[in-house]
């Protein structure tokens, strides 16, 4: 059992709370009330960013000392919604919310991982018809290899978690996003997940 925070109580956050609570972890959801972050970092090994990435990097560098020494597991994109509220463009182009939370945060373990997905594939990948891929990003190999482990408990086989290297590989990941308000426009919000045909 790993203690982990689960910043944000969003559709996100609550599905990977769920589901990491279902696999015997206790688990700590922290919500916009003042304090509540700080309170649920401090405690836990691990902590999942499922906040709005547009306002990640303030949220979090808020948490410097509660984050540090802890591994910090990123699923959030950082965009400007467009019009009609879906990913617009991104925040930090050239560069990725991960690489500016871990440039920010010399002492967490940043790793980003379950960001090209719809949100109920990151605890139901079994359900697609076709092998999803969950990526891994991150400088160390250690949290890495802890965050692999929470992924498998969530239902991801082996072979389907692809390790793409260090922290600046995200940029890739989190360009991504711009994918899915068209597939979303032209499927609906029908379960997807970007995979790479082999």
């Amino acid at each position: 059992m790993t203690t982990i925070a689960v910043l944000g109580n969003g559709r996100v956050g609550g599905s990977l709370a769920t589901a990491l609570t279902r696999a015997g972890h206790e688990v700590t959801v922290a919500g916009r009330e003042p304090g509540a972050a700080a309170d649920a970092a401090r405690t836990a090994r691990i902590v999942i960013n499922a906040t709005p990435g547009a306002g990640s990097l303030d949220r979090l560098v808020a948490l410097r000392e509660e984050l540090r020494d802890k591994v910090l597991v990123d699923v959030s994109n950082a965009t400007v919604d467009g019009p009609d509220g879906l990913p617009g463009h991104l925040i930090y182009p050239g560069s990725s919310l991960a690489e500016q939370l871990q440039e920010a945060l010399p002492e967490t373990r940043v790793v980003k991982t379950l960001n090209t997905m719809l949100f109920s594939v990151m605890t139901a990948p079994a359900t697609l018809t076709q092998a999803p891929d969950a990526f891994l990003s991150g400088d160390d190999l250690q949290a890495k290899q802890t965050v692999r482990q929470l992924l498998i408990e969530l239902g991801w086989r082996t072979e389907w978690i692809t390790d793409l290297g260090g922290i600046q590989t995200a940029r890739a990941t989190e360009a991504a996003i711009l994918f899915v308000p068209h597939v979303i426009r032209s499927s609906g919000f029908t379960p997807f997940a970007i995979s790479i045909a082999r």
